[in-house]
């Protein structure tokens, strides 16, 4: 009985085992091309893999030539398809070399995940057919992004208000300047859209509407000072621009002088993008240690990440007079359950002359005890020398720049506080080169 109960029971483990081999091979068969396809090396020549064949629905095609003839290459770990299940957010390191000036390092963008892209497919079609699925090259041609034909003479803010951050509540004198500083095309200068060429309009207008970060970077160029990455390129829906620098975040416990420094640099983006001689403010929407990097050499903080940025024009808000436009705005800072939070009214932005709004993010996300990121809490200013705890001085700015006590008390705070860390900057400047 015993012998027959182990024979019974080897058979059915010999049959369960063939079973499961059987499954796992029919799965392999089924997933064949996606495992094969995941072996495979990412090439900046394939058209497939930069979005070159979805071309009107792109970001340009500027840098082509330079994809297509070898001058871009990834770096060792971009070329590894398989690794791209770990890369969320399609972001590519790559040498960029010309034959007199050597290679340098570049950053290849994809302006989003690949849900994200597969998004955007989905809306054009629907927009041209009413359907998820399209011939996304002929449907294009049926969008409002080809309805702006070379018969329109300008980008005006009706067409275009609303579509993304960047046009939240656009000029017209913001858009001739996209217009007129688009990189995408061999004609920039004109603010005239009726000179760019048929696919130059629909890329420039789906950038716009989809993700304008490109058009950030080209209308608010870094060779003009402003503090954002170079722009230098796109090849179907591959971006390319400066490599910047390491992340805000490898500086967290970087020593004290470096972080102070870092700070000041902060808070003086905060006064460039909110007050400058072209009246134009520059709302930075998403603050967080991975949307700004450090220069290796010059040690300069520089904005990465520009997707969400809305632009008010001052000068129409001067012109136009909305209701309460002369009348401060203080943001809020509220408490909520995720990190690097930010409460903010867009529609308030766009209409208000003085607005407190970067200051209030730069503090609360980056600066200050209340900030929080990948777990940590207590801001890039934690755990300061104990000279500066017991003059309790930028304890108190902080406190009052992220959580101000007092009616419109962050504007001052934030003026006091960029003086503060300068002093301090040249303070551990000086001990530094005393001790030398």
């Amino acid at each position: 009985m015993l012998r027959f109960l182990s024979l019974k029971f080897g058979r059915l483990y010999r049959c369960g085992k063939f079973l499961l081999v059987a499954g796992l091979f029919v799965i392999v068969l089924m997933n064949t091309h996606s495992l094969l396809a995941s072996f495979q090396r990412n090439e900046l020549t394939d058209r497939r893999f930069v979005g070159l064949n979805k071309c009107p629905a792109c970001f340009g095609t500027s840098w082509c030539r330079k994809f297509m003839n070898g001058q871009v290459s990834f770096e060792t770990w971009g070329r590894l398809r398989f690794l791209d299940f770990f890369n969320v957010k399609n972001v590519y390191f790559a040498q960029y070399g010309e034959p007199r000036e050597g290679s340098r390092r570049v950053v290849l963008k994809r302006l989003g995940s690949n849900q994200e892209l597969a998004d955007i497919d989905q809306k054009i079609c629907k927009r041209a057919t009413g359907r998820p699925r399209c011939d996304l090259i002929q449907s294009m041609y049926k969008t409002e992004f080809a309805r702006l034909n070379g018969d329109v003479r300008l980008l005006t803010p009706e067409v275009v208000e609303g579509w993304s951050d960047l046009v939240h509540c656009p000029s017209q004198r913001l858009l001739d300047r996209i217009v007129r500083r688009y990189a995408e095309t061999k004609d920039s200068g004109s603010f005239l859209l009726k000179n760019l060429k048929d696919t130059e309009r629909m890329q420039l207008l789906m950038t716009l509407a989809f993700n304008p970060e490109p058009l950030v970077l080209q209308s608010f160029p870094s060779d003009e000072g402003w503090p954002f990455a170079k722009y230098l390129g796109a090849c179907g829906r591959m971006v390319a621009v400066n490599y910047v620098g390491e992340e805000l975040w490898s500086f967290y416990n970087a020593p004290w002088e470096k972080r102070v420094d870092l700070a000041r640099q902060l808070m003086d983006i905060a006064e460039q993008l909110t007050n400058n001689d072209f009246d134009f403010a520059l709302y930075l929407l998403d603050v967080s240690f991975d949307n700004f990097a450090v220069g290796p050499r010059d040690g300069k903080v520089i904005v990465v990440d520009a997707e969400n940025v809305i632009v008010a024009d001052k000068r129409l808000i001067k012109q136009s007079k909305p209701e309460s436009y002369d009348v401060w705005y203080e943001s809020r800072a509220e408490d909520c359950d995720k990190e690097a939070c930010l409460s903010f009214s867009k529609d308030i932005l766009c209409s208000r002359v003085t607005v407190d709004h970067n200051y209030y993010a730069v503090c609360q996300n980056l600066l200050s005890p209340h900030a929080t990121w990948r777990g940590t809490t207590g801001g890039l200013l934690h755990d300061p020398p104990a000279d500066v705890v017991s003059n309790g001085r930028l304890e108190a700015l902080l406190d009052e720049c992220s959580k101000p006590s007092r009616l419109y008390g962050r504007f001052q705070a934030a003026k006091d506080l960029r003086e503060h860390l300068t002093q301090l900057t040249q303070l551990n400047s000086g001990s530094s080169n005393s001790v030398r």
